[in-house]
């Protein structure tokens, strides 16, 4: 009689076990190279941007402008504008805007410049505010001061 319920168990968890397994089955949704020529190219072997699902992951950008191929010079302030501007392109090129945006990284390499590109900042997102972080480094790429990344939201 015990083997019997066991058995009985056994067979009974089979239909669910697999229902399990091919519920969950892995969708992998293809990757999508977002790429445009309003902002700077990538200067490595990397994408402008990647969107999986309903993300796209911008890559960090620095104040390169796409007029000139050369990188912006001066305050922090208008590093921070064309850095924002290559994000805006970059998000504009794949259909959405910086209101997509959910969660955003910022890099400089002065932490005493964190109020003036909050200043910035301010031109460029409104209410609800993308989470944010922002880090001092010792350097970034070609010497520049700043560099954001972003997460966008693909969904509608």
């Amino acid at each position: 009689m015990k083997n019997s319920k066991k058995i009985l168990f056994f067979l009974c968890t089979i239909p669910i076990i697999v229902i399990l397994i091919y519920s969950t089955e892995s969708k992998i949704m293809p990757k999508e190279i977002i790429s445009t020529t309003n902002a700077p190219q990538a200067i490595g072997p990397y994408s402008q941007a990647v969107k999986i699902d309903n993300l796209m992951f911008i890559s960090g950008q620095i104040p390169l402008s796409t007029m000139t191929g050369k990188l912006v010079e001066g305050s922090i302030e208008d590093e921070a504008n064309q850095v924002l501007k290559n994000l805006k392109s970059i998000c504009e090129a794949a259909g959405h805007s910086l209101d997509d945006a959910v969660k955003i990284t910022i890099f400089l390499t002065d932490l005493g410049n964190f109020a003036i590109v909050n200043d910035v900042m301010k031109e460029y997102f409104s209410e609800p505010y993308p989470a944010r972080a922002t880090v001092e480094v010792s350097a970034l790429p070609l010497g520049v001061n700043i560099e954001i990344e972003a997460i966008v939201s693909t969904n509608g």
